[in-house]
This record gives structure tokens, C-alpha cells and sequence, in this order.
């Protein structure tokens, strides 16, 4: 970040609860309300309606909401070839924290299109601000599929990795300033997240010159997260094995959980040189943060973090939350990012 930039720029983690008119609500997996060209018109309706509410509640750095994806990971596997959706298995996933329905890699991966062929562009064309675009990372995808094809993990999620680095190509071209990618299989695999999980994400950033970020998160708001959670005792102290190899990559962002989560703060001092997202948002409550709170939180992150690299944002996406839910909880992180501007700047 530039001197010449706003302190503290408010983003969201990625994902919004989608309008009732759009899909079912307050699920993770939701099915969409219509088809066809209705389908695609409500899609775009639905961006529209978020970005305004997100630039109302006076978010900098503007994402889609994830409006037109069933799920931030199988929004991405549905337009790439060598994947059977039709044939879905049941898998553990994250490290077998639950059981999931995924497509098979049945051959070669391959982009069949764009995987997001209007979005940015749509995002783009309607705002001003800065606009965030969100992809799985090659880890989580690899995760949630079950691969029959390559035998081999790392193979396997570095066969994403291409694919994702064309897509992201193709969003800077399209005007986008941050490409994030989510990476939450990091939390369950955290010795391969520094062992091959990083390389994975240098592919997929190759040749990119705008911002690149990762989210590492401890979830949604969902029980099977919530019940992982009471198991991991007093000190969340996953990302110690894996945020100093970050420090070293070519990422420019890292985001981390941080209000109501047990991560030890200092472990952000691990990020040394990175910009931080620090999470100032729960999830997995629907209690509406106050902006004292969210500055209390800052507050906290700046004992290990420099004002100039911290992006207040959400723990992970909003997706399951009621619709008014999240944008009070969008307005508080506003307010919070407001009210740390008056602080420090």
C-alpha cells in the first residue's frame, strides 16, 4: 500500500448471502430459483443490489458477492473438462472434518470457457472503487474433488493451479485490482501448506501484476465448523506452521481470523512484510460487531502489524447469514475502518 492510499481499506472475505429471489437462502449449497436467461438477469441483479449495499456501508475494496456460484469451490469445477459432476462420490474433506458429495477427475484438467466470463468486467463497469475478485486455491480445490485420474495430490492440485492462473490472467485484463484465493485446506493440511501448497498458489499467481492475496480461514459459520472448533483447545496455533513460509512468497496479502477466534495475535508478526486482512467480522454468530469493537479489534493487530499494510475484513464469506444480518455487520465493519482512520491517521 502507498503512502497515498487510505489507511485501513475495508474488504470482505468474499462471499455474500445470495436475495431469496436468487437462490435458497442461508445454505451453502443453495439451489438458484430460476434457469436460463432468467437465471443469468437475476445473477447480475443480484451483484448489483450488493455492490451498492457494500459501497453504502463504506467498504473500499468492492467484491460480487459471489452472486452467480453455487459454492465458492464448485462455481469454479463446473466449466473445467475431465470432471464428472454427474457421478458424485462422498469423501472426507479437511482433513476428514466432514463428508461431502464432490465431482470425480475422470482426465486431463482443462478450462472448457472462462470460469467467469462476465463477472468482473459486470463489477468492473458499476463501481469506482477498487474491485476484489475470489478464486479457490489449488489446495481447496484438490480437496474437494476426488481425483481418479491423477493418483497423485499434488499433481492434482497443481493441474488446478494452471487452470486458475489462466482464469486469473484473464480478470486483470478485465480491470480487477486484488485476486484472492481462498485457501482453507490450508488450516487442515498445514505442514503441506508450507511444503507444496505455497508453490501451488506461485502458479497460480504467475505473471499476474496486480494484487494477489489468500484467505485462510477457519470456515463458515456452519456446525460441522463450529463443532471443529471447540476441539482445538485454548490457542488456535494452525497458522504458526505455515504463515513464515508465507511471509517469504510472492503473496501480497494474507488474511487471518482474529474477533472471537483463539489465534494467538502475534502470530500475525509471522506475516512480517505482507499486508494483513485482518478478520474484525464473526461469521459464525449473528450478533452485530459494534464499530468500537472492530477498532478494539485493529487496535489489537497493530501491536504486530504496520497501520499502512492492515485491511480490516470479515473472519471468512457471509454466505449463510441472513441477508439483513450481513449488511450490519458490512456497515459495522465500515464504521470500525472509519473510526481507526480518525485514530491513526
Amino acid at each position: 500500500m502507498s503512502n497515498t492510499e487510505m489507511l485501513f481499506p475495508a474488504t470482505i472475505a468474499g462471499s455474500l448471502p445470495k436475495p431469496a429471489w436468487l437462490a435458497e437462502t442461508h445454505k451453502l449449497w443453495p439451489q438458484w430459483r430460476a434457469e436460463g436467461a432468467e437465471l443469468d438477469a437475476a445473477k447480475r441483479d443480484a451483484t448489483l443490489v450488493w455492490l451498492k449495499l457494500q459501497e453504502d456501508a463504506g467498504l473500499d475494496i468492492i467484491g460480487d458477492g459471489e452472486m452467480s456460484r453455487q459454492h465458492f469451490v464448485h462455481g469454479f469445477v463446473e466449466n473445467v473438462a475431465g470432471i464428472d459432476r454427474a457421478n458424485k462420490v462422498e469423501i472426507g474433506i479437511r482433513d476428514n472434518r466432514y463428508k461431502a458429495m464432490v465431482p470425480r477427475v475422470v482426465g486431463k484438467l482443462e478450462l472448457k470457457e472462462r470460469a467467469h466470463p462476465w463477472e468482473a468486467g459486470f463489477l468492473r463497469a458499476h463501481t469506482k472503487k477498487k474491485i476484489k475478485f475470489t478464486l479457490p486455491g489449488p489446495m481447496t480445490i484438490m480437496d474437494t474433488v476426488s481425483d481418479q485420474y491423477y493418483g497423485d495430490r499434488v499433481k492434482t492440485a497443481f493441474a488446478f493451479a494452471e487452470l486458475l492462473n489462466q482464469e486469473a490472467r484473464a480478470l486483470q485484463a478485465e480491470g480487477v485490482d486484488v485476486i484472492q484465493f481462498d485457501e482453507p485446506a490450508f488450516n487442515a493440511y498445514t505442514r503441506q501448506a508450507a511444503d507444496w501448497g505455497i508453490d501451488a498458489l506461485h502458479r497460480a499467481i504467475d505473471g499476474l501484476t496486480c494484487t494477489t492475496a489468500v484467505h485462510i480461514c477457519y470456515g463458515y459459520g456452519i456446525q460441522a465448523n463450529i463443532e471443529w472448533k471447540r476441539m482445538l483447545g485454548s490457542e488456535w496455533r494452525q497458522y504458526e506452521d505455515f504463515f513464515p513460509a508465507l511471509a517469504k512468497s510472492r503473496i501480497d496479502q494474507v488474511s487471518l481470523e482474529c474477533i472471537n477466534s483463539r489465534v494467538p495475535p502475534n502470530l500475525m508478526a509471522l506475516l512480517e512484510g505482507k499486508q494483513v486482512m485482518v478478520g474484525v467480522i464473526d461469521v459464525a454468530t449473528d450478533t452485530i460487531e459494534t464499530p468500537e469493537q472492530i477498532l478494539a479489534t485493529i487496535e489489537t493487530a497493530l501491536q504486530f502489524v504496520p497501520k499502512d499494510k492492515l485491511l480490516p475484513a470479515s473472519n471468512c464469506g457471509l454466505a449463510p447469514l441472513d441477508r439483513d444480518v450481513a449488511y450490519a455487520k458490512l456497515q459495522a465493519l465500515g464504521a470500525g475502518a472509519r473510526l481507526a482512520r480518525e485514530k491513526f491517521g
